[in-house]
C-alpha cells in the first residue's frame, strides 16, 4: 500500500512537495494537506488531480494526529518546526522536516531532549546531500581525485530575499545548507568560523548585511569560504569547488539550453532555488519513502538523508556565525554537541 503522506505548510515549498509526491515519487500519495490558510491547503491539494480522497485543513496538529496519516512532511514556518517535528513523535510517526530544525540553538537543543530515543523518527531537508553534482563532488574527494581536500569555495546567490530577512535569518535559514554540506562532503566537522561582510549595500535595509563571507576551519585542517548574497538579483546561482593537492573538481550550472545570438553566448539563470534542486528533492523525498516502507518488514536506514543531530550539528555551527557577526567577525569555536547539557 502507498505511504499517506500528511503535508503541513502549502506555501512555495510545501506546494512544491506536494506536487513531487504526488507525481515523480512511487509508494506514496498526499493524504492530507494543512496550512493556517485553509484556501491555500485547499488550492494545494487540488492542484494534484482534485486531491483524491484526501482532505484540507488549517488545523496542522490535527492532521498530525489523525489515523488516516502515516507520516508527515513539515514545510511550515521556521518557528513552527520544532512543534510540529515533537507532535509527530508523539504520535509515532515518521517525519520530514524542512530545516531548520528551529530557529535557535536553544531551541534545537530543547527540541533534541523532547524526542530523545525517538530521534529515528526525524529527518532533515538537507536537500544538496542529493543533488547529483553535490554527490560527485563527495565521490571524487573520496576517490582522491584531487589528492588531499585543502580549500573549498562555496557561493550561494538568490534574486532577492524575503521580506523581514535579517543577518541571523539568513544565516539559520540560507546559509545552514552550506553549514550542514561542507562537513558532509569532507566527512569531518565544523570546528570554528569566522564571519565578514562588505559595506552596506543598496539593496537591503534594516541592518540586514548582504552579502555575507563566512570562513569555516573542519578538525582536518580544510578551509572553506561560503558567500552568501541573497539579493545579487540576476539569478539563483550556486557555487562550489574543492581545490586538492593535485587538482580541482567544482560543480558546474546545470543547463538544459544555450542561446546564441548577437555575438554571445548565453544560459538562463532558475529563478530561485525550487527548478536548481528539483532532482535533488524529489530523489530526497523517495528516500525517505523508502526508507519508512522498508523498516515496516526491516530497519534500512537510508546513508544519506540527515537526521536530527545532523540539524542539530548545523545549528551549532549557525549559533557560532551569529557569535561572530555579533563580535566583529571573531574568530568563534563551535560548540560541541557531546559538551552542551
Amino acid at each position: 500500500m502507498s505511504l499517506r503522506v500528511g503535508v503541513v505548510g502549502a506555501g512555495n515549498m510545501g506546494a512544491d512537495h506536494i506536487r513531487t509526491l504526488h507525481h515523480f515519487v512511487n509508494g506514496a500519495r498526499v493524504q492530507a494537506v494543512a496550512d493556517v490558510e485553509l484556501d491555500r491547503a485547499e488550492a494545494a491539494l487540488a492542484s494534484i488531480d482534485g486531491g483524491h480522497d484526501g482532505w484540507a485543513t488549517a488545523d496542522p496538529a490535527g492532521l498530525i494526529a489523525d489515523p488516516r496519516v502515516d507520516a508527515v512532511v513539515i514545510a511550515s514556518s521556521d518557528a513552527t518546526h520544532a512543534e510540529f517535528i515533537a507532535a509527530a513523535v508523539r504520535a509515532g510517526k515518521p517525519v520530514l522536516c524542512e530545516k531548520p530544525l528551529a530557529p535557535t540553538l536553544d531551541a534545537v537543543l530543547a527540541l533534541r531532549a523532547t524526542v530523545g530515543a525517538d530521534a529515528a523518527l526525524v529527518s532533515l531537508g538537507f536537500m544538496r546531500r542529493f543533488d547529483p553534482g553535490y554527490a560527485q563532488l563527495k565521490a571524487a574527494i573520496e576517490a582522491g581525485a584531487v589528492g588531499r581536500p585543502l580549500l573549498l569555495h562555496c557561493v550561494s546567490r538568490g534574486v532577492s530575499s524575503a521580506p523581514g530577512t535579517t543577518t541571523e535569518s539568513s544565516v539559520t535559514n540560507s546559509l545552514v545548507h552550506e553549514l550542514d554540506v561542507v562537513p558532509w562532503l569532507l566527512s569531518s566537522p565544523v570546528v570554528q568560523v569566522s564571519w565578514q561582510a562588505p559595506s552596506v549595500t543598496a539593496c537591503t535595509d534594516g541592518g540586514f548585511r548582504d552579502p555575507q563571507l563566512v570562513l569555516l576551519r573542519t578538525a582536518d585542517g580544510v578551509l572553506t569560504s561560503c558567500e552568501t548574497f541573497q539579493n545579487a538579483g540576476y539569478g539563483y546561482d550556486i557555487r562550489c569547488e574543492v581545490v586538492g593537492e593535485t587538482g580541482t573538481v567544482s560543480l558546474t550550472e546545470p543547463a538544459r539550453v544555450i542561446a546564441d545570438g548577437t555575438g554571445r553566448r548565453s544560459v538562463e539563470y532558475a529563478a530561485d532555488w525550487r527548478p536548481r534542486f528539483a532532482e535533488a528533492y524529489r530523489l530526497e523525498l523517495q528516500a525517505w519513502v523508502d526508507e519508512i516502507r522498508v523498516d515496516r518488514v526491516g530497519r534500512a536506514q537510508s546513508a544519506v538523508l540527515a537526521r536530527l543531530m545532523d540539524g542539530a550539528r548545523a545549528a551549532a555551527i549557525a549559533d557560532a556565525v551569529i557569535e561572530s557577526f555579533h563580535h566583529d567577525g571573531r574568530p568563534t569555536d563551535v560548540k560541541l554537541l557531546e559538551d552542551i547539557r
